[in-house]
């Protein structure tokens, strides 16, 4: 029995070893790829000596802290509304659901989006938007929050990894995009130290 004990227990181990390599990796995979679409003239959203100057983003070091399982619950009867963005203008979202996690043993709420528009879209149907807001804003990272992608969760639980928090394109270029801005029920009162950092060194 012991022996089967044993055994168990470092299976459980090279299970977590797999899985926070995996997440690791992902981290990485998101990295790359954020950097290859900006250095894409075709993609970017950078132009003139912004882009030509671009070589990577800042990045706060992969720390899977802040890659939290939250408690999901789905917004019953959802009324559209519009979301202010930077340009002043409005885009028309939904409540999706509201997801409730923990970090350093503090608990938090954020609500969850769905863009009317990205509905229609057969690719981006099942596409989720989470804006937020942290201590780290203005600071470390963009004033104005910062944005993440998500998919429809399956149940009652969705995956939140801070790691993959970006900085909306109206961080690098205010002239030619325009960027829902963050709910005031989406602002953290902690550091979020993950995802893209900022240099606020472009014209916007």
């Amino acid at each position: 029995m012991k022996k089967i004990s044993f055994l168990f227990v470092i299976f459980s181990l090279f299970l977590n070893a797999q899985t926070k390599k995996e997440n690791l990796n992902a981290i990485k995979k998101f990295q790359k790829e954020l950097n290859a679409e900006y250095l894409n003239p075709k993609e970017s959203p950078l132009r003139g000596d912004n882009l030509t100057k671009f070589k990577k983003h800042p990045f706060f070091p992969a720390n899977l802290k802040y890659r939290v399982t939250a408690n999901f619950v789905k917004t019953e009867n959802p009324v559209p509304f519009e979301l202010p963005t930077s340009s002043g203008k409005f885009k028309q979202y939904q409540e999706y659901g509201k997801a409730d996690f923990e970090i350093d043993g503090k608990k938090y709420t954020l609500t969850i989006y769905q863009s009317l528009d990205l509905m229609k879209i057969e690719q981006y149907k099942d596409h989720l938007f989470l804006p937020f807001r942290d201590e780290t804003n203005g600071k470390e990272t963009y004033g104005g929050g910062k944005y993440m992608d998500l998919k429809i969760p399956n149940g009652n639980m969705i995956v939140l990894d801070f790691n993959l928090s970006y900085q909306p394109y109206c961080a690098y270029n205010a002239f030619d995009y325009n960027c829902p801005i963050v709910p005031e029920e989406n602002k953290l009162p902690v550091r979020i130290e993950a995802g893209v950092m900022y240099e606020d060194v472009y014209h916007h």
